[in-house]
């Protein structure tokens, strides 16, 4: 039995879920208000308040009780009453403040996005199209090249998320000691020996989706049936993927301004959809303050007969290591044991949690990259059967 660190917390015993939650959530909630200036006037007051209760440490209150996820949420907001938004724990802190910012701007009333000016911003990015070129154009490679090349890239697209500014700076650009664990291999061998489904527990819409989708694409050429894309079921976290995300790519994918290859995988994709190959599992369990191995039983057993379940991203990875401070060498298969199929994390670190790092790996980047767990630049490929 493996023995789990306590969560991490907002208080100042660890200075960058503090700091995230005292200055950069406040200031993306203000950026909504800034984004959407035709919001009504109680909009932008809610929108306000939010912001000014969690730099005040406020305690957080309660949800509307006719909100569709409310039930998922008691359990929780039990478990963390009396606690404030700068004492308690992190990831429950910071998904419970973009929920807060859901109710805020009637997403569930209107399904307006409140972050859909940033998205649109990041579609038109000549930067994601380019990318796009290049994850094409191994295309006529071996199928298990390909996907070892695929692999690397879908992982280096998880840079990319607009909530963060310090993983967007470094962009595209991949330094020879930016990978820091690396288990490609083992993960494409373990999908060309199968051929069951493929899951993927999506984390950013725009550049990520669309090297997802690359990589999707590839497994449908291996031979791959099903592939199912889990995504959240209400925006957070800026960027974070939710059905309409999915279409509006696949339909740009297609659109004239594209070139040919970029086309022609945009009607892959959508045939696939369209024939049910592709399926779009949107799910309040990826919106919830629960950690992986507390997923409901219907998660777990849809899981258990798949070749493979790729999980995305930050959020995603500290949901699936209880956002704990592991020491780094603790291997990744004994932290994600409880898992139920074969795993492969593909992951930038913007956060403290991390295990799976070579013995002694971990001392040697606190030495020249005090931040190297939080700045964006490294990456993780991290697999286990």
């Amino acid at each position: 039995m493996v023995k789990r660190p306590p969560m991490i917390l907002t208080d100042e015993s660890n200075a960058f879920a503090h700091d995230t939650m005292f200055r950069r959530l406040p200031t993306n909630i203000r950026e909504v208000g800034e984004l959407n200036p035709d919001y009504p006037a109680f909009i932008h007051k809610a929108l306000h308040k939010l912001a000014s209760e969690i730099e005040n440490d406020a305690p957080f209150g309660t949800f509307n009780p006719f909100s569709p996820d409310v039930d998922l949420w008691e359990a929780s907001l039990k478990a963390h009453e009396g606690q404030t938004w700068l004492h308690t724990d992190w990831f429950f802190a910071e998904i419970a403040a973009y929920r807060h910012l859901i109710e805020a701007v009637r997403w569930w009333e209107t399904g307006r996005d409140p972050f859909m000016p940033k998205k649109v911003a990041e579609m038109g990015s000549p930067d994601l199209w380019t990318a796009l070129d290049k994850a094409l154009a191994v295309r006529q490679m071996s199928i298990a090249e390909r996907l070892q090349a695929l692999v690397h890239i879908d992982l280096w697209g998880n840079r990319i998320d607009l909530s963060f500014t310090a993983s967007l700076a470094h962009g595209h650009v991949v330094g020879e000691d930016d990978l820091i664990a690396d288990d490609s291999v083992a993960a494409v061998e373990q999908i060309m020996r199968t051929d069951g489904d493929v899951h993927f527990i999506v984390d950013n819409t725009g550049t990520e989706l669309a090297m997802d989708l690359a990589l999707a694409d590839a497994l449908f050429d291996k031979g791959i049936g099903r592939i199912f894309f889990h995504l959240k079921l209400h925006p957070t976290f800026v960027s974070d993927t939710i059905v309409a995300d999915m279409h509006i790519m696949l339909a740009a994918m297609q659109s004239e301004e594209r070139n040919q290859e970029t086309k022609d995988l945009g009607k892959r994709l959508q045939t696939a959809l369209d024939e049910g190959r592709l399926r779009l599992a949107p799910g309040a369990f990826w919106n919830s303050p629960y950690v992986l191995r507390e997923m409901p039983e219907r998660l777990s057993a849809a899981f258990k007969d798949a070749a493979l379940v790729i999980i995305k991203g930050d959020l995603n990875y500290r949901r699936m290591v209880d956002d704990a401070l592991w020491e780094p060498d603790m291997p990744f298969a004994d932290v994600t044991g409880y898992f139920p199929a074969p795993l492969l994390a593909l992951r930038t670190l913007k956060s403290d949690a991390v295990v799976g790092l070579k013995t002694g790996l971990g001392a040697q980047l606190d030495h020249v990259d005090a931040r190297w767990r939080v700045n964006g630049r490294r990456g993780v490929i991290q697999f286990k059967a």
